[in-house]
């Protein structure tokens, strides 16, 4: 397993210098979910939140999130994303919602810590939306699902 890339001969985080690495199409895709209630579940499903679409919402701010990862992540790159999706799926068994956010671009670098930020971030605002009637929620499972180009290829979780 290589090195931690993050940090320099001497231990200094750094930003990676990715200038000599190919321009490639990349893509990654990460998953989370939020558990609640079964009361908030359906307060959600049935469209009853008083502070709106609970699910249109979180799939904003979930692109917003992917957008501005670099701001929020020190050294990230910031990079031309080229399309970024949320999907939000009711899951009744949970009862929650699963998280799926996927982002592409052509670059450099992968947009890992892009598809991981919008998934969170999507969550983070079901939280918000939902906590007047449910503090006890739970986020979890936050992982990368799928990345893929440049040097290290393709990886899919199982």
């Amino acid at each position: 397993m290589p090195g931690l890339t993050h940090f320099d001969s001497n231990g200094e985080a750094h930003m990676v210098d990715v200038s000599a690495k190919d321009v490639t199409a990349r893509i990654a895709t990460a998953a989370c979910y939020i558990k609640m209630a079964s009361e908030t579940f359906d307060i959600i499903a049935q469209g009853r939140a008083k502070k709106g679409d609970v699910l249109s919402v979180a799939r904003l701010a979930g692109i917003m999130g992917a957008k501005r990862t670099s701001d929020l992540i020190p050294l990230c790159h910031p990079l031309p994303i080229t399309k970024a999706s949320v999907d939000l799926t009711l899951d009744p068994d949970l009862p929650g919602i699963q998280i799926e956010a996927t982002v592409k671009t052509t670059g450099q670098t992968g947009v890992e810590m892009e598809a991981l930020t919008a998934a969170s971030v999507a969550a983070l605002t079901v939280y918000d939306m939902a906590k007047a009637v449910d503090r006890a929620m739970q986020i979890g499972g936050l992982r990368v699902v799928l990345k893929d180009g440049g040097k290290s290829g393709r990886y899919a979780s199982e």
